[in-house]
């Protein structure tokens, strides 16, 4: 039933470092052997860099430009026309001592918002909501725009689980937190306010949110 609550009002009324390669053994003297033969490595997905800097420090991402290239991009598009600038994250919703998110973005401002995006979900881009996972905020499969969500901790029910009755399909998860994540949890921490927000959303919204002074492409660099 949590996956459900979670699933349907985690937007509410508001719309790694490089993996190790084993060491290749030293050369073999003597007539070619195709069988000795080393394969080599499966090359890294591709990634781009963004730092959002917020009032409390910087958050460095790492995003999938390469396993999801439309949430990606959609990101990237708010970061080079500045929407981002100045917004907030805004929400806290602790699922747990060491788990929950943090939502932030444009809050539905039609003055910062393109166009919805097309869902893509973790079945497809093999992106899971791990901890420090960075995350497109959604209301029905499609719509989302600019807000995001970081995870603390694994939440694994916010992948897609075609095996479930219903909306099935999770949310767009599209990079990590590379550094940063004491300042995540800092805002996941942050008092909120009894009476703010809407419905399932009362007693989540952050009684001072914490600003996104800026968010600007930055290393690392796309590999």
């Amino acid at each position: 039933m949590l996956r459900y609550a979670v699933l349907a009002t985690l937007l509410g009324s508001t719309p790694l470092a490089a993996q190790e390669v084993p060491p290749v053994p030293a050369p073999v003297t003597g007539p070619a052997d195709a069988s000795s033969s080393v394969p080599a490595a499966t090359p890294r997905p591709a990634t781009i860099g963004v730092t959002l800097t917020t009032s409390l420090g910087p958050i460095v991402l790492e995003l999938e430009k390469e396993r999801a290239p439309i949430t990606t991009a959609n990101f990237l598009r708010y970061v080079d026309a500045r929407k981002l600038d100045g917004t907030t994250f805004y929400r806290a919703l602790r699922l747990g001592p060491d788990t929950g998110l943090i939502q932030g973005g444009i809050e539905g401002n039609p003055k910062r918002a393109f166009p919805p995006i097309a869902h893509e979900p973790t079945s497809k881009t093999g992106v899971l909501h791990t901890d420090g996972t960075i995350s497109l905020a959604r209301l029905a499969p499609g719509t989302g725009r600019a807000d995001v969500f970081i995870t603390v901790g694994a939440i694994p029910f916010l992948d897609a689980h075609p095996e479930k009755p219903g909306d099935n399909t999770g949310f767009a998860a599209f990079g990590h937190v590379v550094q940063g994540m004491d300042i995540v949890r800092d805002i996941l921490a942050a008092p909120t306010s009894p009476t703010k927000g809407e419905g399932v959303m009362k007693g989540q919204m952050i009684a001072a949110p914490i600003r996104i002074l800026t968010a600007r492409r930055t290393s690392p660099a796309t590999r």
